[in-house]
């Protein structure tokens, strides 16, 4: 299993046996998350649902089309959030998206800005990876920050890209490159 170790965090790669730790995670922030997420129906707040996430990411990391991590504090080992680097494209783009998620009590710590700077090294050292993007809504300015202060810059508007909760939704596209890393 891959493990990238920062100052006060620890991406690992998510075991079956995390289920009921990432359930928590996500029963706790269900309504922090939904602002910018879209909402999810109850049984994806369930054990089951988790487990099988966690699978399927692990199949996905088979065929390195996604690496997806379980963000902890590197002092108690307790989750705090998730990130993934996803939508991997190899040549000729070499590329790919991140997106994170972190506990709502856990904001404003550095704690995100630390998690995508590891996986944006791991990105371009490890995967590989020419280039990467993230997607952000304008009214995230917590995420927006974290972006900017990893290296990311915006590099335009889409509009109405997502649909969340019932509208469609612009957001920024933000990238980096290997040499800007």
């Amino acid at each position: 299993m891959i493990t990238l170790k920062g100052e006060t965090v620890v991406l690992r790669v998510l075991t079956e046996d995390d289920a009921l730790a990432m359930t928590n995670l996500t029963s706790r922030n269900k309504s922090y998350w939904s602002v910018y997420e879209p909402r999810h129906d109850s049984s994806y707040y369930t054990v089951a649902v988790q487990r099988e996430k966690i699978r399927e990411s692990l199949q996905q990391l088979r065929e390195k089309r996604e690496y997806s991590f379980g963000i902890f504090r590197a002092d108690n080992n307790r989750l705090i959030g998730h990130i993934s680097l996803y939508g991997i494209k190899r040549l000729p783009f070499l590329s790919g998206f991140v997106g994170y998620s972190i506990d709502q009590a856990e904001t404003g710590k550095g704690i995100a800005t630390e998690a995508v700077r590891l996986i944006l090294e791991f990105g371009f050292e490890r995967a590989g990876l020419h280039r990467i993007e993230a997607y952000v809504s304008p009214d995230n300015v917590g995420s927006v920050r974290v972006l900017e202060k990893a290296g990311l810059r915006q590099e335009g508007l889409l509009r109405q890209l997502l649909f969340i909760n019932g509208v469609w939704e612009d957001h920024y596209l933000y990238a980096i490159l290997e040499d800007d890393h």
